[in-house]
């Protein structure tokens, strides 16, 4: 790493690349992410490799990984003929990319191998136990994607409002269920 990076940034970065291989990613996606998402200006591959101290190629590749991802910019700047690169401002904007994206790459593709499991006979009570608990792993997780669908929807204001509830859900549900109680008619007494 490039002593022209503050240890703010340094820090940042290194963090960062640690989680994105705890995430499943490369960790130089990970510091090259973040590289880019703290630095004021777009970056090109050659300020990339000085700042990180890494190969030209691997800077490639990573602002490829990142690009697939939507989550590198390409920008150009007048006069320059290099490729730059910024992230997207808004981190909502980010989270929800990052969200679509391993929906598209992780739960996806698991929905599809469930729902092929569940269309085949079963052969014995083992694989009818087994595909009963396979179909009740396909409704939650059908389930999550249609709250997904259904949140990834909302503005930001709504969404930002709708996290900070937070516990309050739940005693909002509370509530409901006590006041749907007090709404039963009850059984009459003899």
């Amino acid at each position: 790493m490039s002593a022209n990076l503050s240890p703010l940034v340094q820090s940042f970065v290194l963090h960062f690349g640690e989680m994105g291989s705890r995430w499943g990613i490369n960790r130089t996606v990970g510091q090259v992410y973040a590289l880019l998402y703290l630095s004021p200006e777009p970056l090109c591959a050659d300020d990339i490799v000085e700042a990180l101290a890494i190969s030209r190629s691997n800077v490639s590749m990573s602002l490829k990984e990142l690009q697939a991802w939507n989550l590198a910019i390409l920008k150009h700047l007048p006069g320059d003929r290099r490729d730059f690169f910024t992230t997207p401002e808004d981190v909502w904007h980010i989270l929800r990319i990052l969200a679509e994206e391993r929906k598209k790459r992780e739960i996806d593709p698991t929905l599809s191998v469930l729902r092929e499991i569940l269309m085949t006979t079963p052969e014995s009570e083992s694989e009818r136990h087994a595909q009963k608990r396979i179909e009740d792993m396909k409704v939650l997780i059908e389930q999550l994607t249609g709250w997904y669908d259904d949140v990834k929807k909302l503005e930001t204001e709504r969404l930002a409002s709708l996290l900070a509830l937070g516990a309050k859900v739940t005693k909002l549900l509370d509530t409901k269920d006590k006041i749907v109680s007090l709404a039963k008619p009850r059984g009459k007494k003899r």
